[in-house]
């Protein structure tokens, strides 16, 4: 995990941080600690795909039951109403099915979590009662779960098939070389915001620079890793810088709409944990289809 991807510099008028706050990145971050942060992250993966490749399905539901939470409280104080305990535990079972029972028990869990989470929020306030802003709660929770717990469910299915530890050690090196690809080259050379409504500091020069590093890096992965064809590898960078920018802009939007800066606070240097794993979430089932077709 790295600092965010393809940003514009700040300007050089803006003033210095005093000596009680932590000294900020171009990215508006405290560099030291995202990077501090981000190599205990990394390192954490690594030891669990070398030597305990299926705990990788726990470490995954873990993470997606804290960035629920966070996503889910961040909902609440807005004022929307979604239906929390079948969110989570329904974002468990759509991990958990997933390896006894593949594609097919993650999809399944999805629609059955989204039955329940339908009439919890129909009935939440009891039989007598009317509901009230219950289709914009509702579309609202499918998002969640959709956004969450489903994408991230194709980051456990690759663990279980062939070189499982191999497939996820392509995408979570490819999301890296994206982000530091992006961040370099937006540092140095951004000039043209690609969305300044949405994400004011991500540049097309920082977009270039994680087409680059991304396509250097998944070919390298997909050769060296999983002895797959070079043009694979391309092929897998090009779909991790654009599903990372993707998941990058949904979240900024959705922290926009709401009028916050992070979703959480967990990660010094990051935000919340959510903050994180916005582009590795759609990026893990661009990985997964990828991958499953060609290899």
């Amino acid at each position: 995990m790295t600092v965010p991807a393809h940003e514009v510099p700040a300007s050089a008028a803006s003033p210095e941080p005093t000596p009680e706050q932590p000294a900020a990145s171009k990215a508006g971050r405290n560099l030291p600690a995202a990077i501090g942060v981000g190599s205990a992250l990394g390192l954490g993966v690594i030891l669990v795909l070398v030597y305990a490749p299926m705990v990788w399905v726990g470490v995954v539901a873990a993470a997606i039951a804290i960035a629920t939470w966070e996503v889910t409280k961040r909902l609440g104080e807005a004022g929307i109403a979604v239906p929390r305990i079948p969110l989570l535990l329904g974002g468990q079972a759509i991990i958990w099915l997933g390896w006894p029972y593949g594609a097919t028990g993650g999809l399944g869990a999805f629609a059955g979590t989204a039955l329940v989470c339908m009439v919890w929020r129909l009935f939440d306030h009891g039989l007598a009662a009317t509901p009230r802003n219950y289709l914009r709660d509702t579309a609202v929770t499918l998002f969640v779960a959709a956004w969450i717990p489903l994408l991230a469910s194709f980051a456990t299915l690759m663990v279980q098939q062939e070189d499982g530890a191999g497939r996820v050690f392509v995408l979570m090196i490819g999301v890296v070389c994206s982000d530091i690809g992006g961040y370099v080259a937006g540092v140095l050379f951004g000039k043209h915001p690609m969305v300044p409504r949405i994400s004011p500091k991500k540049s097309w020069e920082g977009l270039g620079g994680s087409l680059v590093f991304a396509i250097i890096g998944s070919v390298l992965t997909v050769t060296l890793i999983l002895d797959g064809n070079p043009w694979v590898g391309v092929l897998v960078g090009i779909m991790l810088v654009l599903t990372g920018t993707i998941g990058d802009l949904i979240e900024s939007q959705v922290k926009r709409d709401l009028k916050i800066k992070d979703m959480g606070t967990l990660l010094p240097g990051h935000g919340g944990l959510m903050d994180r794993l916005d582009s590795l979430l759609p990026s893990a089932f661009a990985t997964w289809l990828v991958l499953t077709a060609l290899l």
